[in-house]
């Protein structure tokens, strides 16, 4: 199977090493910067840094195209692809659909997002292994993203056809919503006189912790703190201070609450009565 990029920024800098170390054939390499694809095929034995996207496209059984959301469905359509090629975007968000034109022709479509940050794609390289993949195509396709997914150490998610939006939206949560909770913390330090850098010193090790502690125990098994523990006066504390800080924050206190304590109830640790006294309070004046 040979396999060839169209796009050669930091995601793909990091695929295409990746699978040509797992031993796949990465022949060509096409990008509207050749300043970027040059060192990318260079880089990989038998790569070929192609002058155009057809070209690529023609040396290569899969295709993946590697570039920005707004671009792939042009991306698609300027190629002629052949029956039974196969083509796949690294979108999360986009569906699978703007590869229309490719299946017109009789390729196979499908979408391979990896779970990563490629900020710096040496980095991904070496965090590939143990990360997790989006896979959604069909038949054959479905058979050779797989096998490549093992072999580079993703561990693969089937995506039904549909579900992108949600799929997407769900990374954020885990992701870059977890920044914005960060934030928060950080302001209300900031409001006694402690600084990012050292807000951040002592509580990314406990970011860190409970991340560790739900892979090993889960959602549930993780939780700490006045609702774990039913302490509806901390709670009540909490929304107190933030109320003389900045009352526009306890809306996002009283929903992140909210949902940490249907958590508390899944461990099933804290009585009833407790529950209930933990709701009322957190819902208080709302």
């Amino acid at each position: 199977m040979k396999i060839a990029f169209i796009g050669a920024g930091r995601l793909a800098q990091a695929l295409a090493p990746a699978f040509h170390q797992a031993g796949f054939d990465v022949v060509a390499i096409a990008a509207r910067s050749q300043q970027r694809a040059a060192p990318l095929a260079q880089s990989i034995a038998g790569c070929q840094l192609c002058a155009s996207a057809q070209q690529a496209a023609d040396l290569a059984d899969l295709v993946f195209v590697a570039v920005n959301d707004a671009a792939i469905e042009d991306v698609a359509r300027a190629i002629r692809w052949r029956t039974g090629q196969m083509v796949v975007h690294c979108s999360g968000a986009t569906e699978v659909a703007v590869l229309g034109t490719a299946a017109q022709q009789g390729a196979w479509i499908g979408g391979f997002h990896p779970l990563q940050l490629f900020a710096d794609p040496d980095v991904a390289l070496r965090c590939m292994a143990g990360s997790s993949v989006a896979i959604e195509a069909e038949a054959a396709l479905e058979t050779a993203l797989q096998q490549l997914a093992q072999a580079v150490g993703y561990r693969a998610i089937k995506l039904p056809a549909g579900a992108r939006g949600r799929y997407h939206c769900a990374t954020n949560y885990g992701a870059s919503f977890l920044l914005s909770l960060l934030r928060e913390a950080c302001d209300l330090w900031n409001s006694f006189g402690v600084g990012d850098e050292q807000a951040l010193a002592a509580l990314l090790p406990l970011a860190r912790g409970t991340l560790e502690t739900a892979a090993a125990k889960g959602l549930a098994g993780a939780i700490a703190g006045p609702i774990s523990r039913g302490d509806a006066d901390v709670v009540a504390l909490h929304m107190r201070e933030l109320t003389a800080v900045n009352p526009d924050n306890l809306d996002l206190y009283r929903e992140v609450s909210l949902r940490l304590l249907r958590l508390a109830r899944e461990q099933a640790r804290l009585d009833d009565a407790t529950l209930a006294r933990l709701e009322a309070t957190i819902l208080a004046q709302r």
